[in-house]
């Protein structure tokens, strides 16, 4: 590969971790994976990914703390140059963002009406026990992991291989731990898990009562947390990228 075509890759790779921030998939100040776990995730290697965190870092919008309980962490506010890149991005990708979404919701809906239909009694077992710690999970990072493993459980109730392939396989272009949603800033994302807990009750409700028309519905619904999420960092980064040229 040419210098320049790895410099695009980087380039690429670290507005993908900008874009993850302006949407709430990593929260401000909290940790990010490590190099070995965001290279699958991003689809590159170790060396692509520390190139774009070493950008970051120069940016402002990571920081790295060494110790014990170091490592990377989000930083708290997104310096101006950081905006103007998100503007970007949303821009060109706004499009594909929307198609990306709503077929992400037809997806899960599909899911959730095959859960309805086929569950077992140790499906519900395992969906009432992540419902049970979603809700007792702290706000915040934990919140999001309990999210994306009530997902799981729903999409593997469904017992359908292939469907689920192919959501895990298009959430991972919208979300770097798919299938959990992003939370948005810090002012929305607490609203954003106090809606995403009632609609979690109403959608394994509907699984456990083998509702399969309720359930897919309650699903599509659901998901377009996402794009709500994405049009408020699209709409934030665009009002400060105004301010930032000004």
């Amino acid at each position: 590969m040419a210098e320049t075509d790895d410099a695009s890759l980087v380039e690429r790779v670290t507005e993908r971790l900008i874009t993850a921030v302006a949407v709430g998939e990593f929260l401000p100040g909290t940790r990010l994976p490590a190099e070995r776990d965001l290279s699958p995730l991003l689809g590159v290697g170790r060396t692509t990914v520390r190139a774009a965190l070493d950008d970051l870092s120069t940016r402002g919008l990571i920081e790295r703390r060494r110790g014990r309980s170091g490592g990377t962490f989000v930083a708290e506010q997104w310096p101006d140059s950081v905006v103007v890149g998100v503007d970007r991005w949303f821009e060109q990708r706004w499009s594909d963002l929307v198609d990306a979404c709503t077929a992400s919701s037809m997806l899960h809906a599909s899911l959730a009406r095959l859960a309805a239909e086929r569950r077992t009694d140790a499906d519900i077992a395992i969906l009432r026990e992540r419902l049970g710690a979603f809700h007792a999970a702290e706000s915040g990072d934990p919140k999001q992991r309990a999210d994306s493993l009530l997902h799981l459980s729903i999409i593997d109730a469904a017992h359908n291989t292939a469907l689920r392939d192919i959501l895990l396989d298009h959430e991972r272009h919208l979300s770097l731990s798919a299938p959990a949603h992003p939370w948005g800033d810090r002012e929305s994302h607490r609203r954003m898990e106090s809606r995403a807990a009632r609609e979690h009750d109403a959608i394994v409700d509907a699984i456990v009562t083998a509702a399969p028309d309720e359930a897919a519905e309650l699903a599509r619904r659901h998901v377009q947390i996402d794009l709500e999420l994405f049009a408020e960092a699209r709409a934030f980064a665009r009002r400060r990228a105004a301010a930032a040229r000004d």
